[in-house]
């Protein structure tokens, strides 16, 4: 029987009360005591403590770090200013998807990345085979600590905490990143998230994950906060349209067809999986990920795997799908041909044998309020 990995925080997470799961061979928290719809809420109405130290992360260094950078990236990230965070795609060369990650650029010569966990061993040896000698990747996965603060109140929050940077954190433009000092640990504090909300991701040294999350709940808990497990994590995402590697995208997809066109900067130079996506660009789309909506009348919901179908034939797939919480009914994302991609569609599902009509909608099912 294999040993479930363990973050710093397990510990933690037990004290707390949370359900632990099996995750990908990680023991995670699904939920906490305030169980998932709570702690959803509190994401969206104050602020959210996520432990993702599961994720992998990496260095890529050297006088050539630009440049394996650019071949392996799908996004402009090589040309990035310095102090910028950037979502891309790592492609094959057939355009299917390696994995999707962000690169943090702290200059010419060395890159920062986060990685699914997933596909963290992957990603890594694709790194190694890319970079040859011309690059050394360094994995550094084993020992930091990555923990993600998130929701209309997680800024000002941590820019009112101690530490060397407070009071400067919330003028940071999204997706840039800096070092910073909070509650006494050292970190790399990134304006990034996964839940559609506001807010940054601390990437710290093992040793102080205890304490720099202890100081986050302290601070959260007054202001309405709470500890976020999986489940919630997922929800949140899916809500606001934010892809998972594994159901919306994978090898068999390319970033085209997954609507992450803008994560794919054509005109910057050669990389991998370019000359795949110039060639479906300019031949056009047989198939595309949508975002769908079910009537609360419907009483229904679709999940994963779910065939899409059309005359009592199956033309497309459910990638994700669940209940709306901080939206009515139900949502999800499915690949259809693209006669069926136009907003305002209606389609149908197969929901375990009863056929529920759902509608094709554009952007985000939840956006927050700016």
């Amino acid at each position: 029987m294999d040993v479930l990995r363990k973050t710093p925080l397990h510990a933690v997470h037990g004290q707390l009360g949370a359900k632990l799961i099996d995750f990908g061979g990680w023991h995670m928290p699904v939920q906490y005591t305030a169980g998932t719809i709570k702690e959803h809420k509190a994401v969206r109405d104050a602020v959210g403590l996520f432990d993702v130290s599961h994720m992998g992360e990496a260095y890529l260094r050297g006088d050539k770090a630009r440049e394996i950078v650019g071949k392996l990236t799908t996004n402009a990230v090589e040309s990035a200013p310095v102090g910028k965070a950037v979502y891309t795609l790592l492609c094959r060369p057939n355009g299917g998807i390696v994995d999707d990650c962000i690169f943090y650029k702290r200059g010419d010569r060395e890159f920062f990345v986060i990685v699914n966990a997933s596909n963290q061993s992957k990603d890594l040896e694709w790194f190694r085979d890319h970079a040859n000698e011309h690059c050394n990747v360094e994995d550094v996965s084993d020992i930091t600590a990555l923990i993600a603060v998130q929701g209309p109140k997680a800024v000002a929050m941590l820019d009112g905490m101690p530490g060397d940077k407070t009071g400067t954190l919330a003028a940071m433009p999204s997706f840039t990143f800096t070092d910073a000092e909070i509650a006494g640990v050292k970190c790399v504090a990134a304006r990034t998230g996964y839940t559609g909300e506001d807010g940054f991701e601390l990437a710290c040294a093992n040793g102080d994950a205890v304490a720099l999350w202890s100081a986050l709940l302290e601070a959260a808990l007054p202001l309405g906060g709470l500890p976020i497990g999986l489940a919630a994590r997922d929800t949140l995402r899916l809500e606001s349209k934010l892809p998972l590697y594994g159901n919306d995208i994978d090898d068999d997809h390319t970033p085209l067809e997954a609507g992450l066109g803008w994560a794919v900067k054509l005109d910057k130079g050669d990389f991998l999986g370019r000359d795949a996506l110039v060639k479906q660009k300019a031949a056009g789309l047989e198939r595309q990920l949508v975002g769908f909506t079910i009537d609360p009348a419907a009483r229904a919901v679709a999940r994963h795997g779910y065939a899409v179908v059309q005359d009592g034939a199956t033309v497309g797939t459910v990638t994700s799908g669940g209940p709306g919480i901080s939206v009515a009914g139900a949502v999800g994302l499915a690949y259809v041909p693209v006669r069926l991609a136009a907003p305002g569609t209606q389609i149908s599902i197969d929901c375990r044998g009863k056929i529920v009509a759902a509608q094709v909608v554009s952007g985000k099912f939840y956006k927050r309020a700016k």
